[in-house]
């Protein structure tokens, strides 16, 4: 009695098993997205840490050469 109360008819509602499926590939992308976004992320960095060290060295100005 209680689990017809509940709903329970022989087996999971497939409404609630497809939306699960549904949530679950949301998910994935959503880590997918993530760790793709990491990846940018880190290369960002990178670059912008060789062109601070860049910007860190002391060169003197180029004077022109006269010919």
């Amino acid at each position: 009695m209680a689990k017809a109360l509940l709903g329970y008819v022989g087996g999971p509602d497939p409404r609630v098993l497809s939306e699960m499926r549904r949530l679950q590939q949301r998910v994935q992308d959503l880590e997918s997205e993530l760790m793709r976004m990491q990846a940018e992320n880190d290369a960002l960095s990178a670059v912008a840490e060789h062109e601070q060290l860049l910007r860190s060295i002391d060169v003197p100005q180029a004077v022109p050469a006269y010919s």
